[in-house]
């Protein structure tokens, strides 16, 4: 993706500090971090190998969930090895060019699992107020198209922040104070003018979150006033219980990265140990707790003898 030599002045090489002021704990921290990997590798294969096997589950909010399940072992993938190698070996190097890919990688995957929890949003949006349209309307087609669109979104809009990053300078340290290489915590390496690494930056963490969290908060304000309407309060209990996987996977994905993300820019006097937590319980908990949300949600149907692995219609 990008040169190892950046410019003339900057190294071909980055060192990743890992958690600045916790480096005695890294080995007790790798305990949970391994552990956590380990779960999040069973618990998506888990989630990925049912809904391939079982017929009855190749539903439009199967296949969604099947998109989540990839993303979220790559993105994992793309970063936990890495901080193992550094808490264990204390492997902190890393070539710039790969620098440069896991960043592209990390934060590209972020913005397509947000557009695939924006999909399962309208998903129950057409599902609860439309349900005698729903079977035409979220076909297997739609479902592939919407899972194309959030590759290119993610794609178009984290393309360009490797290049903008090749044309700064490094001249004063190559010590990336991070566990992985985050996108601001390597523009705050350059020497040079970085108004444009963090305008575009700033531009594209709104757009991508405030964006899709206006229309998942639209989608469900309609299905809140929809289901209010039902008469029977059965219905009404039936309807709420159809969405409730998809809330808890809602407040777990981007509780950490609303932290992280208001943290890192706005947070100048909070710790530089907290900022990198945070921006490491964003690649740790939604992985680990989707898989178990959603698996939790099956056993449940499973035990009332239904063929479904999120909601009834």
């Amino acid at each position: 993706m990008a040169s190892a030599n950046l410019t003339p002045s900057n190294p071909s090489t980055f060192l990743l500090q890992g958690i600045p002021g916790l480096e005695a704990y890294h080995k007790w921290l790798s305990v949970p971090v391994c552990a956590i990997y380990v779960v999040i590798i069973a618990g998506n294969c888990t989630i990925l190998l049912v809904i391939a096997t079982e017929p009855a589950l190749h539903r439009p909010m199967c296949y969604f969930l099947c998109m989540l399940a990839a993303i979220d072992l790559a993105a994992s993938t793309s970063a936990l090895p890495k901080v193992l190698c550094i808490f264990w070996f204390r492997g902190s190097e890393i070539q710039a060019g790969a620098c440069l890919a896991q960043m592209f990688f990390i934060h590209a995957l972020c913005m397509m699992e947000s557009a695939v929890l924006l999909a399962m949003a309208l998903d129950r949006y057409v599902a609860i107020c439309f349900p005698l349209r729903y079977s035409s309307v979220f076909t297997g087609a739609l479902v592939a198209k919407m899972g194309v669109a959030a590759v290119v979104r993610g794609t178009l809009l984290m393309g360009p922040c490797p290049f903008l990053i090749r044309r700064l300078s490094f001249c004063q340290t190559n010590i990336i104070r991070h566990t992985y290489c985050e996108h601001m915590a390597v523009v705050k390496l350059a020497c040079g003018d970085t108004s444009v690494n963090r305008t575009y930056g700033l531009c594209v963490a709104l757009l991508v979150i405030g964006g899709d969290l206006l229309f998942i908060g639209l989608s469900y304000c309609l299905i809140v006033r929809a289901v209010l309407q039902l008469s029977s309060h059965e219905a009404r209990r039936k309807a709420f219980g159809t969405c409730g996987s998809h809330i808890c996977v809602i407040l777990i994905s981007y509780s950490p990265a609303l932290f992280s993300f208001f943290t890192h820019r706005f947070g100048h006097h909070v710790a530089p140990h907290v900022h990198i937590i945070l921006a490491n319980l964003y690649l740790l908990f939604p992985p680990m707790l989707n898989p178990i949300v959603y698996g939790s949600g099956k056993q449940t149907m499973l035990l009332r003898k239904q063929s479904q692995l999120i909601c009834v219609e």
